[in-house]
């Protein structure tokens, strides 16, 4: 069975993204893994105002891989060889694990990594942490006791660049 996978970006006080959603602070000098994670994933998931946000820097980056965007507005739609998908996912989730030759890419937002870690479905937690503080922003994770999980830590990876890369897996909650 494939494994959901958070790859994702943080500042150092857990903010994803500036209040206005732009990413300019992320590191761009080095790979810092993400080519071979991305040769182990065959399927992105995303929510719509991510999808949005990575559309306005050109080019859909994800084409070759299977693409999802959580949306309920837009849900049946396709574009950019990303299909719309809305409602309750349970049933979504499930087909798509179990058919999924490679792991899975759940790429954020927020909103959809709380749902994501609400319903216990994330796997593995791969977390770039940049040297850097926002001091404000779209959190990673949304403050809510509901959402206590534990982790195992399985490695870190540090850069000359400062950036820590934390690798965790989770206890999926939910079986399919």
């Amino acid at each position: 069975m494939a494994k959901i996978r958070l790859f994702i970006a943080s500042s150092l006080d857990g903010y994803i993204a500036r209040t206005s959603g732009e990413v300019d602070w992320l590191f761009t000098d080095a790979d810092y893994g993400y080519t071979e994670f991305f040769d182990q994933i065959d399927t992105v998931l995303m929510g719509r105002k991510t999808y949005k946000q990575i559309l306005s820097f050109g080019e859909y980056p994800y084409s070759g891989k299977e693409g999802f965007v959580f949306s309920n507005t837009l849900s049946g739609q396709e574009e950019n060889s990303v299909k719309f998908v809305g409602g309750d996912l349970t049933e979504f989730v499930s087909r798509l694990l179990n058919r999924s030759e490679c792991d899975i890419w759940l790429v954020g937002g927020s909103q959809i990594i709380h749902y994501f870690l609400k319903q216990g479905w994330i796997d593995e937690l791969i977390l770039s942490i940049h040297p850097l503080i926002l001091g404000q922003g779209i959190p990673l994770i949304v403050n809510n006791p509901q959402l206590e999980t534990p982790l195992e830590l399985k490695e870190v990876r540090s850069y000359d660049s400062g950036l820590l890369q934390v690798y965790y897996d989770l206890r999926r909650k939910s079986q399919f």
